[in-house]
């Protein structure tokens, strides 16, 4: 039961991830330097990520080493969400797992990442532009910190 709401979680977050990702580029075909406001504090613009976290190794032209790599992870993170017993691992999990299955899709389909979303507070803005699956991403490595964090550590045997 557990393994299966921990897929639902990735595949909900990756069906978001890729319908938001068609919206910008075929529905509302946002071109790479046109910034759209929706709200204050949120702007899209369309950043091709050639990369991975925050553009690194951009420069290395390995979208199917990058794709495979990725591919690997999500294999070992299902591993990790079948085994677990604790229902904040197995969504948090879950949500890396789709975020990252989003990502590893466009660097197949385009050769980069589909990233548009930039948050700001007036001239305050967070340096880099992301999407939906690298949200779910950090939210679930937040999620599995916070877990870790909150787990009493274990009693050491009396030796005695």
């Amino acid at each position: 039961m557990r393994f299966g709401i921990g897929i639902l979680v990735a595949l909900v977050v990756f069906s978001v991830d890729q319908a938001t990702k068609y919206a910008v580029l075929n529905i509302w075909h946002l071109q790479s330097g046109v910034i759209l406001t929706p709200l204050p504090v949120l702007d899209l613009v369309l950043v091709w990520n050639h990369g991975i976290t925050f553009g690194l190794f951009a420069g290395f032209g390995a979208k199917i080493l990058l794709a495979v790599l990725a591919s690997a992870v999500v294999f070992a993170l299902l591993v990790w969400m079948f085994r677990t017993r604790s229902w904040l691992v197995t969504i948090a999990v879950g949500a890396i797992a789709g975020g990252a299955v989003g990502n590893v899709l466009d660097r197949l389909r385009y050769g980069a990442v589909v990233d548009f979303i930039h948050v700001h507070i007036g001239a305050l803005a967070y340096p880099w532009v992301f999407n939906v699956g690298d949200s779910a991403i950090v939210c679930g490595v937040a999620a599995l910190m916070i877990d870790n964090l909150r787990r009493k550590p274990p009693v050491a045997a009396d030796k005695g």
